[in-house]
């Protein structure tokens, strides 16, 4: 689950400013009722510091800022399910349409478009210059079919990519 780190590390870093107080409150009680000198006292807070606070406060810092890290990008993951979702819901979806539902500019949509294409997640057409996504079961698309987009017949483009030549529109195949 997402966030976990983070409040993980902030957890940790809480009980690092806790034990610090502790490990202060103690020594200074101990100066106090002259069982220790200030010296002693001070060595003390430093060992406590490399033992404990340290340790404590930088693992808990490295949680949090790694949890904010897993939290972006499993935002990311979101946006792309959602991508992945809205081809598959409505057959065909402009890329217009897409970057106003995720709230996120077009050529990141695009660059999002392509990740997936590279990750064969996504497998259908896609027409760059009219920025529109057809959804397709690529397993089923054969090299002598026609264009989702235009009806013209597609050709071979290169390793697992049909390409219309009369509009444009390009057929990744998943593997």
């Amino acid at each position: 689950m997402p966030g976990q780190g983070r409040t993980l590390g902030i957890i940790l870093i809480v009980v690092a400013l806790v034990a610090l107080v502790v490990a202060a409150a103690l020594l200074l009680t101990q100066v106090a009722t002259g069982e220790t000198t200030a010296g002693g006292a001070v060595l003390g807070l430093l060992i406590a510091l490399i033992v404990f606070v340290l340790p404590l406060g930088g693992g808990g810092f490295y949680l949090m800022t790694r949890g904010k890290q897993e939290a972006k990008e499993f935002a990311e993951v979101e946006k792309q399910k959602k991508i992945l979702n809205m081809v598959l819901a409505q057959g065909q979806v402009s890329l217009a349409d897409v970057a106003v539902a995720l709230d996120t500019p077009i050529d990141k949509v695009q660059d999002m478009v392509r990740d997936l294409v590279g990750k064969n997640l996504f497998s259908g057409a896609i027409n760059w210059d009219a920025g529109i996504l057809y959804s397709k079961q690529a397993s089923k698309m054969k090299a002598d079919q026609k264009c989702p987009n235009c009806g013209g017949q597609l050709q071979l483009a290169g390793k697992d990519t049909i390409k219309c030549p009369f509009c444009g529109s390009t057929v990744f195949l998943s593997s």
